[in-house]
């Protein structure tokens, strides 16, 4: 009789524990979830340092970079600490990636400073030397099966291989929310460029770029249709196309 009456003392008690258990935990789940979907890396501080390291025409600053070396290694470990989860929308991981591989390059670049071109740094884009997420990348990954496998071309507009030929480092860090107008941006001043591509209507000397991912730029037709989207002048379907040699000095 006693052990009734104590059962039926508590059971409400056990009942009110377990609602604010569960409801701690809901609460709990709803704002990981919650938070996790507006977490996107912030890329101010990559931001700053361009605007100050970075001209106008794309000409970079590496001694400038060095002074600041301690500033970039803190936008570095955000990258690291923070890698793009399905929450995120394609423009914010595209944003993410892109600024992964411009600034590892300068590190890598800075790290090996004085170098006339990154082709004298031992094997650049194959060796693994940056962590992400506690995993190990190389830059040709970042490149090759992670923003390639976006499909989307301007991304060979938007990375930067320190190199002369190279389309020009932008000097402001892309963005989720102004990733499209930049990524069209690029792609107009990159082949519009007369130090990187010469467009005639009806003959065209254009960067290997073009050459060496020209399936990239052909998905929804031909090489010169993409060209047309962007060049100022228009060029004819039949046009004769070679390709420039690739300047790899370094883009100081």
């Amino acid at each position: 009789m006693k052990k009734l009456l104590l059962l039926l003392v508590l059971t409400p008690f056990i009942s009110m524990c377990n609602n604010v258990t569960n409801s701690n935990s809901t609460a709990k789940k709803i704002f990981l979830s919650s938070n996790e979907a507006i977490k996107a890396v912030d890329h101010a501080k990559w931001d700053v340092l361009l605007k100050k390291h970075v001209s106008n025409s794309g000409k970079v600053n590496y001694k400038g970079f060095i002074k600041d070396q301690k500033e970039l290694d803190a936008y570095l470990a955000i990258l690291s600490q923070s890698t793009p989860s399905k929450s995120w929308s394609r423009n914010a991981t595209l944003a993410y990636w892109i600024n992964v591989y411009n600034a590892f390059t300068v590190k890598l670049i800075i790290d090996n400073y004085p170098v006339k071109s990154i082709k004298e740094i031992s094997n650049p884009w194959g060796k693994k030397f940056f962590s992400l997420g506690g995993e190990k990348y190389s830059l040709e990954e970042v490149e090759h099966k992670i923003l390639r496998k976006m499909n989307e071309p301007r991304i060979h507009f938007a990375i930067n291989c320190a190199s002369y030929s190279c389309p020009n480092l932008l000097n402001e860090a892309y963005t989720e929310a102004k990733l499209s107008q930049q990524l069209a941006e690029v792609a107009k001043d990159f082949i519009n460029d007369k130090s990187k591509n010469s467009i005639s209507p009806n003959q065209i000397e254009i960067s290997e770029i073009f050459n060496w991912f020209a399936a990239d730029f052909k998905t929804k037709g031909s090489l010169i249709d993409f060209l047309n989207q962007y060049s100022n002048i228009k060029i004819s379907s039949k046009a004769k196309t070679s390709f420039k040699d690739y300047n790899w000095n370094l883009n100081e």
